[in-house]
């Protein structure tokens, strides 16, 4: 059928509306283009905005954690700070006892200089009192060599010839004359055993010493058999308990025992049954010596005389003796570094105690 120009007009309107259509659809699918590239836009402006919003939650925190640490570090530079003002303090405080101690010092340091400067006046005092000493020492032993030989003469002398009265002229004499004579011979005898016992005891501080080592228990029996010889039987009981040995000068250490044993022999003569012993004691430390009887005794407020040259505690009418036997004692045990003391009671007996070095302490000493 032949087109009109109505159709044609139709169909060219219908041709500008589809194609306004697809212009209204090309301009809507580039709205939707630009619609999705605005959307991304968003969606990444969004996300940029929530990682701006985590960033700033991240930074608040690290800004509070900032300001916790800030407000710590504070207390701790406060607390420091006291502490600082504290040692401060104290190191003033130091300071003022190093200046009081210093001062201290100085007075320390005075005062040494005053005992070093005594120390020397002192020394020089030694000196001249040890040279005056040393010229002491030679007159005594001058005086003992004047004793030994210018007094001995006479007084043999004196005994010889109260000898020759007594047997020549016995029969002219009464009982009187002889007892006088008797006492003259008595008193020469004591008198040079006083000698003999002073000499011994000037000798004793310079001899020399021959350290050894002594069996006391042997020597004790040796010294006891040769003094119980030379008096009158009579009931002595006399016991020698275990001893140790000592280190010393034998010959000293024997003579201590004999003058230590005699006394006791000497004091127990009034007794009926005599009792000696020879012990050691081991405590309190050092142990000591001991030298026991059951004698005479003697008051306990006179010790300090016992062993005092011609100090003598009984009559002499009573028991014999000149008084220096304990005085060389205390010397020769004073010489071996001991010491020796005596406890007594009246009538009950007395016990005389010294120390002497023991055979471990000379070997320890020499080590």
């Amino acid at each position: 059928m032949p087109e009109t120009e109505q159709d044609v007009a139709e169909s060219g309107s219908l041709r500008a509306r589809l194609g306004a259509l697809e212009e209204t659809h090309r301009a809507t699918l580039n709205i939707l283009e630009d619609f999705d590239e605005e959307k991304s836009k968003l969606a990444r402006l969004l996300q940029a905005t929530m990682n701006l919003l985590e960033d700033f939650d991240s930074e608040r925190n690290n800004l509070q954690q900032f300001q916790k640490a800030t407000l710590n570090l504070l207390e701790d530079v406060n607390v420091e700070r006291s502490r600082s003002q504290k040692t401060q303090r104290a190191t003033l405080n130091i300071l003022e006892d190093v200046h009081e101690e210093r001062d201290r010092l100085n007075q320390t340091q005075r005062a040494l200089i005053n005992i070093l400067e005594d120390i020397e006046v002192e020394r020089t005092r030694t000196e001249k009192a040890k040279s005056l000493l040393e010229g002491v020492v030679k007159d005594l032993e001058a005086f003992s060599y004047s004793v030994s030989h210018d007094l001995r003469a006479p007084l043999r002398a004196v005994s010889g010839f109260a000898q020759a009265l007594i047997e020549d002229c016995a029969p002219r004499l009464d009982e009187k004359g002889k007892r006088y004579l008797g006492l003259i011979q008595a008193s020469a005898l004591k008198m040079g055993q006083l000698i003999d016992d002073l000499l011994a005891f000037s000798r004793l501080g310079r001899q020399q010493m021959m350290d050894a080592c002594v069996d006391l228990e042997s020597l004790a029996h040796s010294v006891y058999e040769e003094l119980i010889a030379q008096i009158s039987g009579r009931p002595i009981e006399f016991v020698v308990h275990p001893v140790p040995p000592a280190c010393g000068d034998q010959a000293m250490i024997r003579q201590v025992l004999v003058n230590l044993l005699s006394n006791a022999i000497k004091f127990t003569r009034m007794k009926e049954k005599a009792t000696i012993e020879f012990g050691y004691r081991a405590e309190p430390h050092p142990g000591a010596y001991c030298i026991k009887d059951n004698g005479a005794g003697f008051d306990m407020k006179y010790v300090d005389k016992l062993f005092g040259v011609f100090q003598r505690l009984h009559d002499v009418k009573e028991f014999e003796g000149t008084g220096v036997g304990l005085a060389l004692v205390s010397l020769i045990i004073a010489r071996h570094g001991g010491r020796v003391w005596a406890e007594g009671q009246v009538g009950k007996g007395a016990a005389f105690y010294f120390t002497l070095p023991s055979e471990k302490q000379n070997k320890h000493e020499s080590d």
